[in-house]
């Protein structure tokens, strides 16, 4: 009398049959169904747990385990990597813009006032001379009034450097950047003196850029890093819907966190806020697609294996 039914897969095709195998003799042979490759089956001798089927994986392919229905994760990556490509081209494609924009000509008023520590407390300093250094190496002069203002027209786009040199107070200069794109302030720009005495010079940047080159420097650099991001992010989730590398997400994912540590090193965040929340979706989906990525790879046991 045949034993209980035994499922298993033909080496030959991969099809499932399922085998009655009968208590003797100890190998016997079924046909495929499919291919009617006849397949040996191998009378247990043990009961089990001692013996299972798949302590022959070479004879006996494993056949897939069964398993509830559970999210699948490739699809999921594949998106967000997707989206990390389109910001970064749509983020890239806007710096491209900007850059253009900003070397548009332009001209702008820069004011504000000059003050004095004396005793401790501040003055205006009145009738003291300013001078103002433009982008292009011009330089003008100008004289405070009595309240300690001053003001400057038809100044063109770029870094703009302010010094107050009076004697028996340490030199100042303030350092800003007026552009179409970026200004870091044209008006009310305070500049405070302080007795020689206590300081040797002081200096206040309100931009990180000095003149224009190093803004537009900038513009281009960060533009080239999101449009390495984008083809490094679009080519892995392709690869990750294609389940064609386990490690795509990870690659493209840290390519979507890393813009916007490489806008910060370059100046941009401050400057640019549209640009800082666009790198945030990036970052965000980037993320997203290592972590997700990195616990499939955790729970596979091969970080480096093909899907």
């Amino acid at each position: 009398m045949a034993g209980p039914g035994i499922a298993l897969r033909c080496p030959s095709c991969g099809a499932a049959l399922r085998a009655f195998p009968a208590p003797a003799p100890p190998t016997q042979w079924f046909p495929c169904p499919q291919c009617r490759i006849a397949v040996p089956v191998v009378v247990p001798r043990d009961p089990p747990p001692l013996y299972t089927w798949e302590v022959l994986p070479g004879l006996y392919p494993p056949m897939e385990r069964p398993r509830t229905t559970r999210w699948r994760s490739a699809p999921a990556v594949a998106i967000a990597l997707a989206v990390v490509a389109i910001a970064a081209s749509i983020l890239g494609g806007l710096l491209v813009y900007y850059g253009v924009a900003a070397t548009a000509p332009g001209s702008y008023a820069v004011s504000g006032t000059v003050e004095k520590v004396v005793g401790g407390l501040l003055e205006p300093a009145s009738f003291v001379t300013v001078d103002l250094s433009e982008n292009g190496g011009r330089a003008v002069s100008t004289l405070t009034d009595s309240a300690g203002r001053f003001a400057f027209s038809d100044v063109p786009s770029g870094g703009v450097a302010l010094s107050v040199n009076v004697s028996g107070y340490a030199p100042s200069t303030v350092d800003t950047f007026v552009d179409p794109i970026y200004n870091a302030g044209s008006s009310g720009i305070a500049i405070t003196l302080y007795p020689s005495s206590e300081v040797n010079a002081t200096t206040v940047a309100l931009a990180p850029f000095p003149d224009l080159v190093s803004f537009l420097a900038s513009l281009d650099g960060a533009a080239a890093l999101l449009g390495i991001a984008a083809v490094v992010a679009g080519g892995a989730s392709v690869a990750t819907a294609r389940q064609r590398y386990r490690t795509a997400g990870v690659l493209g994912g840290g390519a979507g966190v890393a813009v916007p540590a490489a806008l910060y090193l370059l100046g941009l965040f401050p400057v640019l806020p549209v640009i800082a929340a666009g790198t945030a979706v990036t970052a965000g989906f980037g993320l997203f697609a290592v972590s997700v990525t990195a616990i499939e790879l955790y729970r596979a046991g091969t970080p480096t294996g093909t899907a």
